[in-house]
């Protein structure tokens, strides 16, 4: 299992109710995409926040990924909604 701190930012954080998580993740999640399925199954908080995971953005230690991505070696996994203009 990998242990893995998560941080997450706007209605993602509102949405989940916390600001970040230190989880211990599955050999089944290899991907940023595996990340976000995962995290769908931990509860009604974090499958509302989720729910339209194809556009939740994916920082790995501080640098963005597509959700293709593997995050083995992350410390630190980022996720927020899609930036708006302003």
């Amino acid at each position: 299992m990998a242990h893995i701190r998560l941080v997450y930012f706007a209605w993602v954080r509102e949405r989940i109710g916390k600001d970040e998580d230190i989880l211990d993740l599955p050999d089944s999640v290899v991907t940023a995409g595996d990340l976000l399925a995962h995290l769908k199954t931990l509860g009604e908080d974090y499958a509302a926040a989720l729910e339209h995971e194809n556009v939740i953005r994916v920082a790995i230690n501080q640098e963005h990924v597509d959700h293709r991505e593997p995050i083995s070696g992350a410390r630190e996994i980022a996720l927020f909604p899609p930036m708006t203009g302003g």
